[in-house]
Order: structure tokens, then C-alpha cells, then sequence
């Protein structure tokens, strides 16, 4: 199901709230729709490409499609993602013009499946120009504390895309 823009929705939604897929980056907890997730895998070693900025760690072979693998620590400026035993890959599907994107996201766990309320979910705060918070839809109350709420879109927009897209089809001749 599309939304008017051609977009695939990321939230499941019933009631009056929506269901969300909770995980960890450090000590915060974020959250993206769980329609937005594929598929949550354990993490391996991406195939390393030349070239690609830092948050691009590499590309993995899924099934045979070649996934590339953001590090979503170091996308946002928080320093490359130490790697422990419950670090997982997060395989998201987006729409970009209509055509389906797949990319890996490495967060450091994976918490919970939370449905929050719509009246329980704020604005993003304002901080003034200084600081970005388009890519946060909102601020859930939720397991005791706020959860930033990710927008799928905006997180992986068209920049984070390109280099995603760079690093695949270098990768793509050697993984085939």
C-alpha cells in the first residue's frame, strides 16, 4: 500500500497507535515503523568497498542480492560502531522514486516490537538552526522514557542513498 506521494508507509498502525521496532545506538534507544524493517540478521563482516565515505561500511550478500550496509552510528557523527556480540543488521526496505532500495543499518541491539499511542508521540523539539532534527519523526513515550522515533525516508535520503548506491554497484561485479 502507497501513500499519495508513492511512498511505502513505515508504521503499522491500529487504534489510535503504532507499532515500532525499538533498538539501540550506544545508551539511546531509537525506533523506526516495523514496516519500514525486512528483516532483522545477525551481524557478519560487510565485503569492504574503496572509496565509500565512513558510514558506508561495505556491502553483504543477501540471498544473493548485494545489500549495502550503512553504519548508522557513524551517519550520525557519533564515531564508527563498535562492534559486540548482540550488534545486528537491520535489512529496511524504502521507496526511492518509486523503486524499491534495500540497505543494511547496523545498530548495537535490537530492543522490542512497541506499539506507542499517537497522543503519547511529540513533535521533534526545536533547537534552532544549528542542529538538523528533520530525519526524527517524533519523540515516543515509551518503555519508561522518550524513544527517537527515525523517519526511514529522511534518515537515508537521497545523500546517504547515493553513497549506498556507489558502494553496491562497485561491489556488485565481484559479488556476482
Amino acid at each position: 500500500m502507497a501513500t499519495a506521494d508513492g511512498a511505502t508507509p513505515s508504521v503499522a498502525s491500529e487504534g489510535g497507535r503504532r507499532q515500532y521496532l525499538t533498538f539501540m545506538l550506544g545508551r539511546e534507544t531509537f525506533a523506526l515503523g516495523i514496516l519500514a524493517i525486512r528483516e532483522i540478521i545477525q551481524y557478519s563482516v560487510p565485503t569492504d568497498v574503496p572509496m565509500v565515505p565512513p558510514h558506508i561500511r561495505g556491502v553483504i550478500n543477501l540471498r544473493g542480492a548485494v545489500v549495502p550496509v550503512i553504519d548508522l552510528s557513524a551517519w550520525f557523527g557519533r564515531g564508527i560502531a563498535s562492534v559486540a556480540r548482540r550488534t545486528c543488521i537491520l535489512v529496511i526496505e524504502l521507496s526511492v522514486k518509486g523503486r524499491a532500495q534495500t540497505l543494511g543499518v547496523i545498530v548495537d541491539s535490537v530492543t522490542k516490537v512497541v506499539w506507542i499511542a499517537d497522543a503519547d508521540i511529540e513533535p521533534p523539539p526545536a533547537f534552532g538552526g544549528a542542529v538538523r532534527t528533520e530525519f526524527i519523526a517524533g519523540l515516543g513515550k515509551a518503555v519508561g522514557r522518550f524513544v527517537v522515533i527515525l523517519d526511514p525516508d529522511r534518515v537515508f535520503g537521497m545523500e546517504a542513498l547515493r553513497d549506498a548506491s556507489v558502494a553496491a554497484a562497485a561491489a556488485a561485479p565481484a559479488a556476482a
